[in-house]
């Protein structure tokens, strides 16, 4: 790229200072119309005194050169030399030496080819290796070949714009197929003094970038130093979305190695994390001696959900490390910071909803206290007081409010208080327990649900939900088999657990198990094994996928077979090739929509290009669906049209999975994001129906907990749709993108279509969802699966966020229907968006920090600033999406560069001294 630009800038300096050629006259021959036959004559004139003279000495020169006075040459060439190095040129001229000489260039080549070798003519080779650089052929790259003919000086000896012209010819001679490994020897030895010469020049990006062209980045390690390192890294990472695999791996493994040398362990570990390779991260932490950044790793990994077993022996410290590791603490620490805040008050929907401000009038005919209402209610309340660990609706009489819900309602409602009392697993589960004895099966499954709930990314050495929830797993209710798979598939989110995954495994070839109990243990089994390629996981799904009958593939919940297969390969890219293989065995319509799902989930957050393509394409075709006639009666036509039939839904169905696949790989950088945003805005007004749908879930993955405008826009207009599924996951999806951000804006938005659709049950319930969602946790939570100044992808929140979405892709069924527990996989992804800093004894320290917009400073020289428009506040803050936080202290230096979350501070000792 960087190539491409200094390529383009000679350009536009050539058309700027080349004369205007007159057109040939017709009766004259037409001549060669090349670039080098073109003599840049400009009038004398025109010309100062000053620029006359120096075009005559430079003439004078060149007809030195071409006499056969050998005595003349190396002095001639010496002036030369000099009066070329010593001209200066900006970004819109030429130097005016090389300007002069343009004319001559032709004519030195032939006088050089004619000299005899030497000293002599090594040097000449130096002067038509910088003179190359005005002409522009290719294919020749007589810059590169004039230079390795040369006398080997000083590679920076002829300036800036001479070495990355150098540069780029080089990555593309390299790349000849023909090239012998002597010539590559001698390029890659030129590549070293051309690298040591940017490091030394604050070019340091130009440098990475001619190493990733020659494939020798295993070179950058020696010519990095400690002030230079940061700019290095931070450019090699911003490049792993870029890039193609394997290259990915070897940026990011160079980072790593980089950081390592420096002992910069907390980025070291984020490198490590992003490799997703758990032995790495083992021996990043096994690496590091110092107590108090063991103590901010072990808060890394807890973010990101990864847990390891420490040996005493090693780590003094080893129970406080695993406790920070198993988010024991976060509980405490949020409500400390809500306390911080004060907004430790419940609050009930109607605070939400502010009817008052509605102008709906209420008819005696309404019935205000519907169920349907009553579960929305529930929902609300359980998103708005998430993990504040108390409320108004369900702890003064949960009963009474329960039984104001309907069977399934039942089981949503009171899995409700799982939401309130998440993280809290030892004050919250004492508090579900006597729900586990009701007599009402539905408020007993609910209850198994909300144990799962609250055990959510908190690891618990007593293991209470798997104690709990076992017992239930294979129970002859599917209900009570729901709320515990469920609740297992939320509590060991990402823990790889082998306990778990054989408890859940039969479940799947149980006779007694209904589709819907199938997909949900496929789901909770995909959930546990995220990302691990789990060899069992993998294989008894796709037997079970392979036993099922026609009608059964047909059925809506055989989504989440597709879906526990396709986490299990998160992010994993190749390694997915196999099974995707191995599902054309698998019956239509499920087969070809699971290795769509399979293979968009293991390159999510990649940003692959070729993918995003792969996916367009299939969003392109169309499919006719032709409905069955009754008056049919030749069963050779009937087969044809049950064959077409089935084409059309397969296609559906992978429509449906392609256009959330867009989203899902391209939210791992900006770039991407904005090149979605338009292919959405094209999908939108010339795709299918089935495409339709998906669109505005597709957004919402893009965006989660990031109101930008224009998808607001997009989603408001999209929730007045005529179809109805449309409207339910546009409104939903306002819900997902305005998450626990408390946007003015977006809650006017949905009051207003709250009154708009006050006949509409249905919508009012979508509305209600999004109401919850925009003030979910009082504004103090998040649903993005990016942390770390988005560095890192939290798998467990994306296969939350996925596991939701593929439940919408059937709305009326499922949502509207009677699984709209499946709502309550977002708790994967729910984390608090806030920073806290503590002293190294993990006491609480308030400290004055600064936050603003972040900056992207990638790629720029010494140490620019990080953060524009900032405030000062004491800690504990909020950070909203795409802020930065610094310290704004120099009393304490933290033991992190990325300020998000936990971050542990130390004593400076130089502002002591």
């Amino acid at each position: 790229y960087n190539e491409y630009k200094s390529y383009l800038r000679r350009e536009v300096v050539m058309v700027v200072k080349e004369p205007i050629v007159p057109p040939p006259n017709e009766d004259k021959p037409k001549e060669k119309d090349t670039k080098d036959d073109i003599p840049e004559e400009t009038p004398d004139e025109e010309l100062t005194e000053e620029d006359r003279a120096l075009k005559e000495d430079l003439e004078m020169l060149v007809t030195r050169l071409k006499e056969q006075d050998e005595k003349l040459w190396l002095p001639t060439l010496e002036s030369l030399r000099t009066s070329i190095r010593s001209a200066t040129s900006s970004m819109t001229s030429v130097p005016k030496p090389l300007k002069f000489l343009r004319p001559h260039y032709m004519a030195l080549r032939e006088v050089y080819d004619a000299w005899p070798d030497g000293e002599e003519k090594k040097k000449f080779a130096d002067v038509l290796s910088v003179l190359s650089m005005t002409h522009t052929d290719e294919e020749e790259r007589a810059c590169l070949k004039y230079r390795l003919q040369g006398a080997q000086g000083d590679v920076g000896d002829w300036g800036h714009e001479y070495v990355r012209h150098l540069s780029g010819e080089i990555g593309r001679q390299i790349n000849e197929p023909d090239i012998n490994i002597e010539d590559k020897d001698r390029l890659r030895a030129l590549s070293k003094l051309i690298v040591a010469y940017d490091m030394s020049h604050n070019t340091e990006s130009e440098a990475c970038d001619l190493l990733m062209e020659i494939e020798c980045l295993d070179m950058l390690e020696q010519f990095v130093d400690s002030s230079c390192y940061e700019r290095v890294c931070l450019y090699l990472i911003s490049c792993v979305a870029y890039v193609p695999e394997p290259e990915d791996t070897e940026l990011l493994k160079t980072a790593l190695n980089l950081y390592y040398k420096f002992e910069v362990y907390p980025l070291a570990l984020r490198c490590a994390i992003q490799l997703n390779d758990m032995d790495l991260v083992q021996q990043v932490f096994m690496n590091c001696k110092d107590p108090a950044v063991q103590k901010q790793l072990a808060f890394i990994l807890g973010r990101q959900q990864l847990f390891l077993e420490l040996d005493e022996d090693q780590f003094p410290d080893a129970e406080e490390l695993m406790e920070i590791m198993s988010n024991v603490h976060l509980n405490t620490n949020f409500q400390s910071l809500a306390r911080e805040l004060d907004i430790m008050e419940p609050k009930v929907p109607e605070d939400i909803y502010k009817s008052h401000l509605e102008n709906v009038r209420s008819y005696g005919s309404s019935n205000i206290d519907s169920a349907r209402q009553n579960l929305a209610a529930s929902f609300v309340n359980g998103f708005v007081n998430c993990a504040f660990g108390n409320d108004k609706l369900l702890a003064e009489n949960g009963n009474k409010w329960l039984y104001k819900n309907k069977e399934h309602g039942m089981m949503s409602a009171t899995a409700s208080l799982g939401l309130i009392l998440l993280w809290d697993v030892d004050g919250g589960l004492t508090q579900i327990d006597k729900y586990l004895y009701s007599s009402e099966d539905y408020i007993k499954c609910g209850a198994l649900l909300a144990c799962g709930i609250v055990n959510s990314g908190v690891r618990n050495e007593c293991d209470p939900a798997l104690a709990l929830l076992s017992d239930y797993v294979l129970h002859q209710s599917s209900n009570m088999r729901i709320g515990s798979i469920v609740g297992l598939g939320l509590a060991y989110a990402g823990s790889n657990r082998e306990d778990v995954i054989e408890l859940l495994l039969p479940v799947l070839c149980d006779s007694n198990s209904n589709m819907e109990v199938i997909g949900q243990t496929a789901l909770a089994l995909g959930m546990v094994a995220i990302s691990t390629c789990h060899g069992e996981v993998t294989s008894t799904i796709l037997q079970t996928m392979m036993e099922k009958s026609d009608s059964e593939l047909k059925d809506t919940h055989t989504k989440f077979l597709a879906l526990g297969l396709a986490l299990t390969y998160l992010g994993k890219q190749e390694e997915a090739a196999l099974t995707i293989e191995a599902l054309k065995v698998v019956g239509n319509p499920l087969g070809k929509m699971a290795a769509t799902l399979v293979e968009v989930v293991a390159y999510a957050g990649t940003g692959d290009v070729l993918k995003i393509q792969k996916m367009l394409h299939l969003c392109s075709e169309h499919f006719e669906i032709v409905k069955d006639d009754p008056k049919t009666k030749d069963k050779k036509e009937k087969a044809e049209n049950d064959a077409k039939k089935l084409e059309a839904e397969t296609g559906i169905a992978q429509q449906s999975i392609a256009v959330l696949g867009i989203a899902l790989i391209a939210m791992a950088e900006d770039l991407g994001a904005e090149m979605a945003l338009r292919s959405f805005s094209n999908l939108l007004r010339y795709g299918e129906p089935c495409i339709r749908r998906i669109v505005p879930l597709a957004l919402g993955v893009l965006s989660a907990s990031n109101p930008r405008l224009e998808i607001i826009d997009t989603l408001s207009k999209l929730s007045h749709d005529s179809d109805a599924e449309v409207a339910h996951n546009a409104i939903f999806a306002m819900g997902i993108v305005g998450s626990g951000t408390n946007n003015a804006r977006l809650a006017n938005m949905l009051r207003q279509l709250a009154q708009y659709y006050h006949k509409d049950a249905n919508n009012l319930f979508m509305v209600r969802l999004a109401q919850g969602l925009v003030h979910l946790g009082k504004g103090t939570l998040t649903l993005s699966p990016y942390h770390s100044d988005r560095m890192l992808m939290s798998r467990v929140a994306v296969g939350g966020l996925l596991g939701v979405m593929i439940a919408f892709m059937d709305v009326n069924t499922l949502i509207i229907g009677k699984s709209h527990y499946l709502l309550y996989h977002l708790v994967s992804a729910i984390q608090p968006r806030m920073l806290v800093t503590f002293n190294e004894d993990l006491k609480p320290l308030p400290v004055p920090v600064r936050v603003g917009q972040a900056v992207d400073v990638v790629g720029q020289a010494g140490k620019p600033k990080t953060i524009t428009g900032f405030q000062t506040h004491t800690t504990p803050v909020l950070l909203a999406h795409g802020e930065r936080a610094e310290l704004g202290t120099n009393e304490y230096t933290p033991l992190t560069p990325v300020m998000e979350g936990f971050v542990i501070l130390r004593k400076n000792e130089e502002m002591e001294e």
